[in-house]
């Protein structure tokens, strides 16, 4: 059974999400387009001006490159590499970090929205085709971010000699001991050999996303590859000399400030990185004195480059360059005949730091979708929520609210001595008039006596909705465990859940997904088993 439920009644999302959902006016000067399925139709005629052939040969290359086809392809992922090479293909793009064994559930759902909108635009602009495609995080270099999951309770981790350098390139040393040969029997073969078959992260994570999601159609892209970093030329030469992407965050982050919004992300004087020879991603920091210095380490050594020789470094060996935070979607979209960005509500906020960034580099920037959310419950699950005679919308409710529910639906006697503390302190009111009267130095005696007593009751109706309580509390340990199942920590089972608690029990999940979610719907789902 699939139902929807507000992203605002889940009380789990930012307000700029749900502004955003609502279409508030205050963020519109904040993205390009709605994400409607009429809006497209313009999206894709602004891509089409900007995306040249020469870019659309690069990307195939580079993807004809990276996956090989050795020995043995996937016909859908053929078949997207075909289109792809076709001035009418357009693609549906997400972006994650390269979590083992794919990290919390919300990996899986951004893929599954990206090959689910493809669908619903090819249906609307048969004309056209649509690629949906994963864009790994190679270059991001936070692996305390990655290394882990959780599965049954329990955290599976890898500790690997990490450098500080772009996590995609780490080699799996040390994986199968540390992590593979931990997990439950019943783990998928498809999980095992991704990484067993696998010499660096990247590759595993791209094996494990064919796996998955190859039959869909899915073409999943490292682009930290030299040929594809020719694209970044122009904008490395741009920000190098100009360092235009931060004047235009800082101004946007102060018109989003202004309309009452938080910015997300912090931006740099430089958004660069740049990839030493030893393989560390370095920053590159403009002299504070205003000298024609930036400051980047190579081969362990900091010091101040002149403008000139970063600029012929940028020429020469761009792929020794990364975008941060604030420049990888320009990247992006530089590289791809893309229309639409899929992402969290953190990455919603802070592309909406970015429109003018991309003006800046003329550059159309796509469509924000948030990514589809959903609560899975399982049968046994759904079994408990009945036997207490919750429902699946109820669930979102604080367990306070809900212990409320269960008991008077149980028949506890909800204790309030409410009107005895007002009687009592009435009557300490009369007698405190009377001191008053007969000797005021006992005013004070008579206070202390009221909030002696007072407290005294409040510790009684404690004690008594304690013995009210003991009468019920197997039904309220039953559903204190429910809602720490359905909501771990507190929070949605997608931030820290992996799919695999889901997989294991029903193969088809991700087939269920891309039945129930409706990614331009804009609504939070609800699975029951």
């Amino acid at each position: 059974m699939v139902q929807t439920i507000s992203y605002a009644e889940t009380g789990s999302f930012s307000g700029l999400l749900t502004d955003y959902i609502t279409q508030k006016p205050a963020l519109a000067p904040f993205y390009n387009r709605w994400p409607s399925l009429e809006n497209f139709a313009a999206q894709i005629e602004e891509k089409k001006a900007a995306y040249t052939p020469k870019a659309r040969k690069r990307l195939v290359s580079a993807l004809r490159d990276q996956y090989g086809f050795a020995p043995d392809p996937e016909p859908a992922i053929e078949n997207s590499l075909l289109l792809l090479a076709e001035p009418t293909t357009f693609t549906v793009t997400t972006g994650h970090q390269l979590n083992v064994l794919t990290g919390p559930l919300y990996f899986i759902y951004k893929i599954v929205s990206a090959i689910k909108l493809s669908r619903d635009l090819k249906d609307k602009y048969p004309q056209y085709d649509f690629v949906p495609v994963y864009w790994m995080a190679t270059e991001d270099h936070d692996f305390a971010e990655i290394n882990h999951f959780s599965l049954f309770g329990k955290t599976y981790s890898w500790e690997a000699a990490n450098t500080g350098g772009p996590v995609g390139r780490l080699p799996l040393d040390g994986f199968a001991e540390q992590l593979l040969s931990q997990l439950p029997p019943e783990v998928p073969a498809a999980f095992h050999r991704a990484y067993s078959e696998s010499k660096t992260l990247a590759e595993a994570t791209r094996k494990l996303a064919d796996a998955l999601f190859g039959e869909f159609g899915l073409v999943t892209l490292d682009a930290d590859r030299p040929g594809l970093k020719q694209a970044l030329v122009p904008l490395l030469e741009k920000e190098i000399k100009e360092q235009v992407s931060n004047a235009a965050v800082q101004a946007t982050n102060a018109q989003l400030t202004a309309a009452g919004y938080k910015p997300q992300v912090y931006s740099r004087p430089i958004n660069l990185f740049f990839i030493t020879d030893e393989g560390k991603r370095e920053r590159l920091e403009p002299d504070a004195s205003g000298a024609d210095c930036v400051e980047v380490t190579i081969r362990n050594t900091a010091r101040c480059h002149s403008q000139a020789e970063l600029l012929a470094l940028a020429k020469q060996h761009p792929e020794q360059f990364s975008p941060n935070v604030v420049l990888r979607p320009v990247y992006q979209e530089l590289l791809l005949p893309n229309l639409v960005y899929i992402g969290g509500a953190a990455e919603v906020a802070y592309w909406f730091q970015l429109k003018d960034v991309f003006a800046a580099f003329k550059v159309p920037m796509p469509i924000v979708l948030p990514r589809n959310s959903a609560e899975y419950i399982s049968r046994a699950n759904a079994g408990k929520l009945k036997k207490l005679g919750l429902t699946w919308r109820e669930i979102f409710k604080p367990l306070s609210e809900l212990k409320k529910q269960v008991g008077a639906a149980l028949g506890q006697e909800e204790i309030s001595l409410k009107e005895q503390q007002h009687a009592l302190a009435a009557a300490f009111q009369q007698v405190q008039d009377v001191a008053q009267r007969l000797d005021p130095t006992l005013v004070k005696t008579v206070a202390a006596e009221a909030q002696k007593a007072a407290a005294g009751l409040a510790g009684l109706e404690k004690r008594l909705s304690k013995a009210a309580e003991t009468k019920h509390e197997t039904a309220y340990t039953q559903l204190a465990s429910l809602k720490e199942k359905l909501f771990p920590g507190g929070s949605l089972q997608e931030r820290s859940e992996n799919v695999l608690s889901i997989l294991i029990n029903n193969p088809a999940f991700i087939r269920d997904l891309l039945e129930a979610f409706e990614p331009l719907k804009l609504e939070f789902t609800v699975l029951e088993e």
